[in-house]
């Protein structure tokens, strides 16, 4: 009790002060020398800090988040060790497989979805495919607060299921770098390494509703050659999975919905090919089954049981 601050007991001890403050240092130091000081880094320490220090109920949440913010972290580190400097990037040969799967004849040409869905594009599908895909984080990360409150041990499963899907995604994206569908209606088969991400069709959202929405969400983009698997579509589906799983019907109904539209969205705005979207499903597939297998065999059982104990 020595340690205690008098500002609030229990909260504020020199042992949790030394300890938020060395790692938010850390941090800012880490990711100024590997990918340069962003704003962004500023904000997630002060919503990290304030929840931690506000209340018991908040220091709870954010440490059962933090689960979420490593895997932020992680992806947005990604810039300092580009993909394509492993293996070479696909861009013609995944644009011609998309053709032999998913090919659309159109007045004697050969076209991608995204190509045949770039010319019959419209105002009201900009709009939905847009609304759909401004959801693929704020779904997941509402239904993991619900989860929090509601269920912490389902919590637990479904923030390491989406972090262990994730984790499956980067390590595809290193050994097979892609280039998305955009791309190649912008430069063509040529390889550029300085190429920065592209809203692609999901300019026309911005441009209709005259807000930079997704221009300013693919300034922040980590990697474009990262298109293969799609993990926009993995994340619906994990969150329709635990949905079921906790037998929502009403729920289980939207999330299925917003999967589905998330799903079209991807390959209507040219961030995705047919293939990277499928790609993205069975990436989800297999990382839920893998941590269903993990966690009868308690391989990650121990750790769980350590995060219950903190967030309850």
């Amino acid at each position: 009790m020595n340690d205690a601050i008098p500002l609030r007991k229990g909260l504020f001890t020199k042992k949790d002060l030394f300890a938020t403050s060395s790692i938010s240092i850390i941090y800012l130091l880490l990711s100024a020398l590997l990918i340069g000081f962003k704003s962004d880094q500023i904000v997630l320490i002060l919503i990290f800090n304030t929840l931690y220090y506000a209340s018991g109920v908040s220091r709870k949440f954010v440490l059962g988040f933090s689960i979420f913010i490593v895997y932020w972290i992680l992806f947005d580190y990604m810039k300092a060790i580009p993909n394509y400097q492993f293996n070479p990037v696909s861009i013609e040969g995944l644009y011609n497989l998309e053709k032999e799967f998913f090919g659309i004849s159109s007045n004697g040409v050969t076209l991608t979805p995204n190509e045949y869905l770039k010319i019959h594009a419209n105002t009201f599908l900009d709009i939905i495919s847009g609304l759909f895909y401004l959801m693929w984080i704020p779904v997941p990360l509402a239904f993991a607060a619900w989860l929090f409150f509601k269920n912490k041990q389902i919590f637990l499963f479904f923030s390491l299921t989406f972090v262990l899907v994730n984790l499956l995604g980067f390590v595809v994206y290193y050994i097979y770098p892609a280039a998305p569908p955009w791309y190649i209606q912008l430069y063509g088969f040529m390889f550029r390494a300085d190429t920065s991400g592209n809203p692609a069709g999901l300019i026309r959202f911005d441009q209709y509703f005259n807000i930079p929405v997704f221009q300013l969400i693919y300034s922040k983009g980590s990697n474009v050659f990262a298109a293969m698997p799609s993990l926009h579509s993995s994340y619906p589906l994990i969150v329709l999975y635990y949905g079921l799983r906790c037998k929502l019907r009403k729920g289980s109904i939207f999330f299925l919905i917003v999967m589905l539209g998330i799903w079209f969205a991807a390959v209507y705005s040219s961030h995705h090919y047919l293939l990277d979207v499928l790609a993205g499903i069975v990436c989800a597939i297999f990382g839920i089954w893998l941590f269903n297998w993990l966690k009868e065999r308690g391989a990650v059982n121990l750790f769980i049981t350590r995060m219950l104990r903190v967030i309850t």
